[in-house]
């Protein structure tokens, strides 16, 4: 690295990019940022709906100290705009990512965190405020961000195009930092893959890509399960759009549309879909090539990643994100026994189960009942059968964020995890959801987890073992404990019990003779309308 009058200067593959110093007083104490690094070319063009190629290399010095372009993608529903910012940077080198660095010197070998944002797999980007590095390159650690192909762009199958382009969007960026990051005081062999929702999903296939090894050696899932969707789930959007759209639901069909049509008809597509009450989706799918096995099979029953540590965890009320904007909370609860028909439906579980769920949690109301039960069937079932399925070879280091928002009704919910880990809670982005004035002390203490996972390879707390540890954060210190942190032991173990019980339950297939160990079915109509999507 060198610098000049106008910032600091780095090499990367395909040329050489200048920064900026912020929040300090310039490169002497200043944490050098760089933004909008290609690291693949613009997905458009011949390019368009094909895997990543390497950027043109250029010649000179590339300013890097804005935002580059954001992938094409439809807005968030008014109802969800209140609470999560979407940032749009207009352009077509929308494969590019962000470093923010304490020491942009290839003599530091600083570790590195490489930070896969949420959104579904449709939205999101990373230029929101709330993933600002600043905090992590203060504290020693080189934050890298990146953006990836979102959507049909990202994730339709067609027949005639690869599949998971978004998955090897962030393979490609994965090989970038491999090659790049010690030109930005980054170690390479110190690297923590992290993500949130999509971004943790991602992370977990990941986990699964034999292409993938060696480039990451510890691995953080906030609030998303190694998984892979049913392909026709997947084709069901594409056809929807293509219906739309009246074209055929081939790639070279959807490139010859205009981008904003296609992402109008995208976002009319999946406007009935929602994480609680299931719908069509765009996700990652098993293609057998990138991808060959299902990411949680992979990693409970295959030894997928064996040696990698990982920090996984979700937040108390995950479902009040999905069910509080638009007046869904109310509706479901309105609707009463036909709401926990159709989360059994969702959950393709017998009766038994939300039965269960009734006698644990008698005061809950049924709208918090549908997405506890459907919360721990996306997410926390899977997280326990990872640590669980891995304590021979790899540890695993379990929590739960349990501050609830200073937002009326959200209570502790989908993403407000984010503005703590990062601590960029004084943003207008993370007050959309935590409030005004959220506590920087726990902020401090969450931040610092993550810190010490990225660097030491614990966060300060046991690892996962028989007895089920997890770190609740609801408050900077738990008085009542030596070292200030609380622990709980199996604080799902009652509910994880229901779920086993269920997959032993036989249950016979609807005009069939013959029994399986899982039920489900469509959703009842008075149910289904109700459905909406961010």
């Amino acid at each position: 690295m060198t610098a000049d009058r106008q910032g600091p200067v780095a090499r990367t593959p395909y040329g050489l990019v200048r920064g900026t110093y912020e929040h300090g007083e310039g490169h002497e104490n200043g944490i050098a940022v760089f933004r909008g690094i290609p690291y693949a070319a613009a997905p458009f063009g011949p390019h368009r709906f094909r895997p990543p190629v390497p950027p043109e290399p250029w010649a000179g010095v590339r300013d890097a100290v804005t935002f580059g372009p954001t992938p094409p993608k439809p807005p968030y529903s008014e109802a969800f705009a209140r609470y999560l910012s979407d940032p749009v940077v207009p352009g077509d080198d929308c494969l590019n990512l962000n470093v923010w660095t304490p020491a942009p010197d290839p003599a530091a070998r600083l570790p590195v965190m490489v930070w896969i944002h949420g959104g579904a797999l449709t939205r999101g980007s990373s230029a929101v405020p709330v993933y600002d590095g600043a905090a992590f390159a203060r504290d020693g650690v080189v934050l890298v961000s990146l953006n990836y192909r979102l959507g049909v762009e990202g994730y339709g199958l067609f027949p005639d195009a690869p599949h998971n382009r978004g998955l090897r969007d962030q393979l490609a960026a994965l090989e970038w930092v491999r090659e790049a990051i010690a030109g930005f005081g980054g170690d390479p062999d110190r690297v923590t893959l992290a993500g949130q929702s999509a971004g943790a999903i991602s992370v977990g296939a990941l986990l699964a890509v034999p292409r993938a090894r060696g480039l990451f050696r510890r691995a953080v899932l906030q609030s998303g399960p190694p998984e892979a969707l049913d392909r026709d789930k997947v084709r069901r959007m594409v056809r929807r759009m293509a219906t739309r759209l009246k074209v055929p639901a081939t790639a070279e069909a959807f490139a010859a549309v205009d981008r904003t049509a296609l992402v109008e008809a995208q976002a009319e597509a999946g406007r009935l879909s929602s994480p609680v009450l299931g719908g069509p989706a765009f996700g990652l799918v098993v293609d057998g090539d990138l991808l060959p096995t299902d990411p949680l099979e992979a990693l409970t029953e295959h030894g997928a990643a064996p040696g990698t540590d990982l920090l996984m965890g979700w937040t108390r009320d995950e479902h009040r994100l999905w069910l509080v904007p638009g007046g869904l909370q109310e509706r479901v609860d309105r609707l009463g026994t036909v709401a926990l028909a159709g989360a059994r439906a969702r959950c393709r579980c017998g009766p038994e189960l939300p039965r269960g769920y009734r006698e644990l949690h008698p005061d809950t109301g049924t709208a918090d009942l549908v997405g506890r039960l459907v919360t721990d069937h996306l997410l926390r079932v899977p997280l326990h059968r990872v640590a669980d399925a891995r304590l021979a070879h790899a540890r695993s280091y379990l929590y739960e964020f349990a501050w609830p928002s200073g937002i009326p009704a959200l209570g502790s919910c989908h993403a407000l995890e984010l503005g703590f880990v990062f601590e960029t809670g004084d943003t207008s982005a993370s007050a959309k959801l935590a409030g005004e004035d959220p506590p920087h002390d726990l902020a401090a203490a969450m931040h610092t987890a993550w810190v010490r996972f990225v660097t030491e390879g614990t966060p300060g707390w046991p690892a996962w073992d028989t007895t089920h540890p997890v770190r609740v954060f609801d408050s900077p210190v738990d008085a009542d404990t030596p070292d200030g942190i609380r622990m709980v032991l199996g604080p799902y173990d009652p509910e994880l019990a229901l779920w086993d019980a269920d997959a032993r339950r036989p249950r016979r297939v609807q005009g069939a003779g013959t029994f399986v160990t899982s039920g489900g079915g469509p959703l009842p109509p008075a149910l289904r309308r109700f459905r909406r999507s961010p």
